[in-house]
């Protein structure tokens, strides 16, 4: 997997796009945002080894079954709380 910071000089579209033939590539944004660029192709392989892990099919199969719920406004209320607490 290559990795790439775009918070400096940045490749082009084109430049990332020929990285990306080759291996999946992580664009990591100036401000922590991270995104997965893979070829579709690849995608499937990799959706098929997911379902063939089965401990990770069974994490799944267990969140499932959870039955709490919380409301877009509950989680964004949370996650301003966090944020705003000293060393998170």
């Amino acid at each position: 997997m290559i990795a790439i910071d775009l918070s400096g000089a940045s490749p082009t579209l084109a430049e990332i796009l020929d990285l990306a033939s080759e291996d999946n590539v992580i664009l990591q944004t100036a401000e922590g945002r991270r995104y997965l660029l893979a070829a579709i192709d690849d995608f499937a392989d990799e959706i098929a080894k997911v379902v063939e892990n089965p401990s990770l099919m069974h994490l799944l199969r267990e969140r499932s079954k959870e039955t709490s719920h919380l409301s877009l406004k509950q989680v964004r209320e949370e996650l301003h709380n966090k944020k705003r607490k000293p060393g998170k």
